[in-house]
């Protein structure tokens, strides 16, 4: 008998120690929170501390019961880092097919939509995050999408959106929108910007 208490507090132990471990690299290894989003121009996009703020707004609302981040929490409503990403490119996409082809991206042949999947992966994949003074630095396009991403989520949770599963009056106040807003664009840029030191590229695909 004590045999198998020795055994049950050594498996104790040795999954206590796991656990701590991961926790450990998962602190270490953690994507920062800038404290400020600008644009090359210089122009403001994310407040100081907007983005903390807005994960605060989505916790209120239910957290990973509406909806997921990362993949991580329930498929209510959509997995938010993928829809502000899919958004986020294909306003990109068809922002740049307009300017230069005059037709929608989804209208042009398939080599140019290569082109303009190129130029995405580039704009997208590398990392412009300054640790030492803690500010993300986007193209002017970027800041762009963020505007008509802010605009799409407003009428979202005001409104409602059946396919979101988001009822009517869900938030109606337009700067906790915007922090919201804020918190999605953070873990979409999170998940796709290229790690200090990698060098790898891969272009962000646009899919339905």
């Amino acid at each position: 008998m004590k045999r198998l208490w020795f055994m049950l507090t050594g498996v104790m132990a040795a999954s206590f120690a796991v656990l701590g471990w991961i926790g450990t690299r998962i602190y270490q290894e953690m994507p920062p929170i800038p404290d400020r989003v600008v644009t090359t121009e210089g122009r403001t996009v994310i407040e100081p501390g907007a983005i903390g703020e807005g994960q605060n707004v989505w916790q209120t609302m239910g957290g990973m019961e509406v909806g997921s981040v990362w993949g991580h929490g329930s498929y209510v409503a959509p997995d938010w880092t993928a829809d502000w990403l899919h958004r986020e490119c294909a306003f990109l996409l068809d922002r740049w097919a307009e300017a230069e082809f005059q037709a929608k991206y989804d209208a042009l042949s398939l080599e140019r939509q290569a082109q303009l999947r190129g130029r995405l992966g580039w704009l997208m994949r590398p990392n412009t995050y300054d640790p030492a003074t803690k500010t993300l630095t986007i193209d002017p396009a970027r800041a762009a999408a963020f505007e008509a991403n802010v605009r799409h989520y407003d009428e979202v949770f005001r409104e409602g959106n059946v396919s979101y599963a988001i009822p009517k009056g869900a938030l109606t106040d337009p700067d906790r929108v915007r922090k919201l807003a804020s918190f999605f664009f953070w873990t979409a840029w999170a998940g796709t910007t290229n790690r200090p030191g990698e060098c790898a590229f891969s272009a962000c695909c646009r899919s339905a």
